[in-house]
């Protein structure tokens, strides 16, 4: 499936995962243009987009997931929405209050925006998390997306994602506006890691500290 030509909105753009899609919708696609949702959009990212940007069209949103109008605005005119954008929270530090507001409110609050601008595509950045652990500890063999599976969710990360991740399903087919469908899928990453990740090098630091360090050699044959 070809973007050429789509405007897309990204949520959460100046997040680990979403620098790097940016980077790569402007390396592998012609789009007309890209819009970069946060909080606070950094200068830097602008600018280290430029050996890139070729004649793709990058507008900045700053704001809230939680503001309704805000949303709209940032949706009008779009094809398509990747969401990233979340509180990621594994030790319950943040105030449930907060997580759920911006985790399940928020993302309630851009499909309903999605609805009303007519955007044809939404695709949710869930996460691994939403399994949880088996109550017995028993691994998932063979599964796939319809396997039952009766976990238990211990944080409310995990929480405020799955149900955020149903929204996201049910919305699919909603009526747009304009006669259309939504279209909504919903992606479980697994832990993502890579240059620039801040919780790679804090586990890094506690496993030297403990002992538990290990040193893996991928070694590829010439040829």
């Amino acid at each position: 499936m070809s973007l050429k030509g789509d405007v897309c909105v990204l949520t959460g753009a100046c997040g680990f995962l979403g620098k790097r899609l940016v980077r790569l919708l402007l390396e592998e696609e012609n789009m007309a243009e890209i819009r970069l949702m946060d909080k606070h959009i950094q200068p830097q990212l602008l600018h280290s987009l430029e050996d890139c940007r070729g004649d793709t069209k990058l507008s900045v949103f700053e704001g809230d997931i939680r503001d309704g109008d805000f949303l709209k605005k940032v949706c009008r005119g779009a094809s398509i929405v990747f969401h990233i954008a979340s509180i990621i929270d594994v030790n319950d530090s943040v105030e449930y209050s907060e997580i759920y507001g911006v985790n399940v409110k928020g993302t309630q609050l851009l499909l309903e925006a999605c609805i009303q601008e007519n955007v044809v595509s939404f695709i949710y950045t869930s996460t691994v998390e939403v399994m949880g652990p088996n109550l017995k500890g028993e691994p998932i063999v063979n599964g796939n997306e319809d396997t039952v599976y009766d976990s238990s969710l211990k944080f409310n990360y995990s929480k405020t994602k799955r149900e955020a991740e149903q929204r996201t399903l049910q919305a699919h087919s909603e009526v747009l506006q304009n006669g259309g469908r939504l279209a909504t899928c919903t992606l479980r990453p697994m832990y993502i890691y890579g240059e620039g990740c801040r919780f790679l090098l804090g586990h890094m630091g506690d496993a030297i500290r403990n002992k538990m360090f290990c040193f893996v050699c991928l070694y590829r044959r010439p040829g």
